[in-house]
């Protein structure tokens, strides 16, 4: 069951967590893992009539995202990654730019750096959940186009 979290320009301006807040709190008053991959964002920011910019190139969405990503670190886990909310979300939090033949191109050390970070951030997470780790994390080091090796658990 998907669920969608709604955020509108007031919230963004006012960096009020409260509309996702109020959704992910009630994820972890029960079984959080029963939520896994099904969180959307439905993103509606006042934008100038003509601005060209996507919502992951305005500096006001993108702050409002460090900050739930500050307060949740471990939310990848809940987005709904086959609908690429995973991904949009990186797009929220990694330097990038877009390209009109290839689409957006993330700031190579910037993308390697927030997966490092997320897949040590989750690891310690999930086994905390009980969960199993390792072929979550490889699934959502392969959204963003790196292969993790199993050795590569081995160290930490």
């Amino acid at each position: 069951m998907t669920i969608t979290i709604a955020i509108n320009t007031d919230s963004i301006n006012n960096l009020d967590l409260s509309p996702a807040s109020t959704v992910i709190e009630k994820f972890q008053e029960g079984a959080i893992a029963s939520h896994e991959q099904q969180l959307r964002f439905d993103i509606k920011y006042d934008l100038e009539p003509g601005d060209p910019r996507e919502l992951s190139e305005v500096p006001e969405v993108r702050l409002w995202f460090v900050r739930l990503d500050a307060k949740y670190p471990w939310l990848p886990f809940l987005l709904d990654w086959k609908a690429g909310e995973f991904a949009r979300y990186t797009a929220m939090l990694v330097p990038h730019q877009f390209s009109a033949k290839e689409g957006i191109q993330f700031n190579p050390e910037a993308l390697e750096i927030f997966l490092m970070q997320k897949i040590f951030i989750l690891s310690d997470w999930l086994k905390q959940q009980g969960l199993p780790t390792q072929s979550r994390l490889k699934s959502l080091a392969q959204i963003l186009g790196y292969e993790l090796d199993d050795a590569f658990f081995e160290t930490f």
